[in-house]
């Protein structure tokens, strides 16, 4: 799976954010929130697309378009580079196919080890038992 940078197709929009800033925090729009179209993307194929949907649908809202805030960083750069850095790492996760497991048979030595050690513990539980004359 090639690495994917949406980097030119997200739309930024910026607010006031709260938090660390002093006499700036009420005049600088810090705050960037980033919207990702999943379906109007260029950089995907249909197949991924459909898997994004599907694997992302408690992230997307109805029109398939992901949305990722940010608001740790003093500065509205800084802030920008953190929402393509989260929405990077949360498509690429959504883009891996794991792996089908495949199911293995216990051996037979295996099942014989287990069976011997029930019937030791029985055994051992058995001489516990008071003496009937």
């Amino acid at each position: 799976m090639a690495k994917i940078n949406v980097s030119g197709e997200i739309v930024f929009k910026t607010a006031r954010s709260g938090g660390k800033g002093g006499q700036n925090v009420n005049k600088v729009e810090t705050m960037v929130e980033g919207r990702f179209s999943i379906n109007d993307s260029k950089l995907l194929s249909n197949e991924e697309k459909e898997l994004l949907v599907f694997k992302l649908a408690n992230k997307i809202n109805e029109d398939t378009v992901l949305l990722v805030k940010s608001q740790e960083a003093r500065t509205q750069l800084a802030n920008k580079e953190l929402v393509v850095k989260k929405m990077n790492a949360i498509l690429q996760k959504a883009l891996v196919i794991p792996k089908k497991r495949k199911p293995t048979k216990i051996s037979k030595a295996v099942k014989e080890k287990r069976l011997e050690a029930k019937k030791l513990a029985g055994v051992k539980k058995e001489t516990r038992k008071k003496v009937q004359l």
